[in-house]
């Protein structure tokens, strides 16, 4: 798939002190060895082997009797470019940081373009009419890339966000974005920034955000003619470069996350705006995260500011059944695992009271893949989960912090990937 080149019209110097970005240019996957470039192999031009077929092509030619160093040779030629030397990996923190360009595609006329753009600029040129300005006609995702322990980048199950990302637009009456479109479109972006990439070992990773908007202009309520995609991405550091350790929640008692039957079940940027106040406010009062009930009964569990709830209690693992909740990617890689350990999966409701219960209790999403919650604030009273049962709220309990070293060593290539969950960002 060819790409649209849109320059940067930055000064010299830009907003933040750096030197402006030159307009990207086509990069075919680049071979590196010992960190330095290499020439390409002499089969067409064709730089999206895997390494398995770099086998084959080796053990069919004449020196296939020297198969072990020239599969080894092979796949230096075919590996990734390496990580910026000019990043601090350590310090990166969760944070927006510059890279190359984003990926955008538009939809006119009926139909989405199919060549994507790489625009460097970091800015959107944008109708003073846009329908995501006026009617908050706008939603989103969020997803991971990262630098296995094979020298490989991978997107971390793609296919659900994209599946998620058209529930959402459905909702909002904007043109879903095509399953292809939308991992081709993430490739690219992850393809066109591999450098910030953190490398493997730093516990980093790249954040990739989809951005789905109208930016046709409309006075009256009714959907756009023209909407765009994009896809942006920033690198960003362990969340837990210490290691995960357990919080304290609050219950939001003043403020609803969703109405019933509203729209808490798609990930629309209005969700998240209706949360900055009370989420806010918590971590004013000294709690990192604040935890949402049903707005109707003001008792039933749904979930945190911006992850779900997710409690272990003997061999089950339950997390909250409602129609306000968003379904979470890592939601589903945890219950998959848990039922691949044997464990009973129920989605039910939930009862604030019975949290105490509960042996564990996390907080999941993608940013932190799970953040352990050990007590939670109730109208004054603190809940303790697993009181009574031996559990230590000081300490992450021992089977979300498996199923946490299962995810990373999926996520990182550390370990096997029997579900299919990662996907080489170079292969088509």
């Amino acid at each position: 798939m060819g790409c649209a080149f849109v320059p940067a019209a930055v000064p010299a110097r830009g907003r933040h002190g750096l030197t402006a970005r030159q307009t990207p240019t086509v990069r075919p996957r680049q071979a590196w060895a010992g960190g330095q470039p290499l020439a390409a192999p002499a089969h067409g031009g064709r730089l999206q082997a895997t390494c398995r077929e770099a086998a084959v092509m080796v053990a069919t030619a004449d020196e296939a009797a020297a198969a072990p160093q020239a599969v080894a040779a092979a796949a230096a030629r075919l590996a990734v470019p390496p990580a910026s030397k000019d990043l601090d990996w350590a310090t990166l923190g969760f944070q927006f940081r510059p890279t190359n360009c984003y990926v955008r595609h538009t939809y006119r006329d009926g139909a989405w373009s199919t060549k994507p753009e790489l625009v460097a600029e970091p800015y959107i040129k944008l109708h003073i009419g846009a329908t995501a300005l006026h009617y908050g006609a706008s939603c989103f995702e969020g997803l991971k890339a990262f630098r296995t322990a094979d020298g490989r980048v991978s997107l971390f199950r793609p296919d659900e966000n994209a599946k998620r990302m058209a529930s959402s637009a459905a909702r909002l009456l904007i043109p879903e974005v095509p399953a292809d479109l939308f991992l081709s479109a993430c490739k690219a972006a992850v393809r066109e920034n591999v450098e910030f990439v953190p490398p493997y070992g730093t516990g980093g990773s790249l954040y990739v955000r989809p951005l789905l908007f109208g930016s046709g202009p409309k006075i009256g309520l009714s959907p756009a003619d023209e909407f765009t995609f994009l896809v942006l991405v920033t690198p960003v550091g362990d969340y837990y470069a210490g290691g995960p350790a357990p919080v304290t929640a609050i219950v939001t008692t003043d403020y609803d996350r969703a109405a019933p039957r509203g729209v808490g079940h798609v990930k629309c940027a209005g969700n998240y705006a209706a949360d900055l106040l009370p989420n806010t406010l918590a971590k004013r009062a000294g709690y990192p995260i604040n935890l949402y009930v049903d707005a109707a009964d003001q008792r039933s569990v749904e979930e945190f500011g911006t992850s779900n709830f997710v409690g272990l209690i003997g061999n089950t693992y339950v997390t909250p059944d409602s129609p306000s909740v968003l379904p979470s990617v890592t939601n589903k890689t945890l219950a998959t695992l848990a039922e691949d350990a044997g464990m009973v999966v129920e989605r039910r409701t939930v009862d604030i009271g019975e949290v105490g219960e509960f042996e564990e209790v996390a907080a999941c999403g993608t940013a932190v893949v799970i953040t352990a919650v050990t007590r939670v604030v109730y109208k004054g009273d603190v809940i303790t989960v697993g009181a009574g049962r031996g559990s230590d709220p000081e300490v992450v309990g021992p089977r979300f912090s498996e199923l946490y070293k299962q995810v990373r060593g999926i996520q990182y290539g550390e370990i096997a990937d029997p579900h299919g969950w990662c996907f080489d960002v170079y292969d088509e």
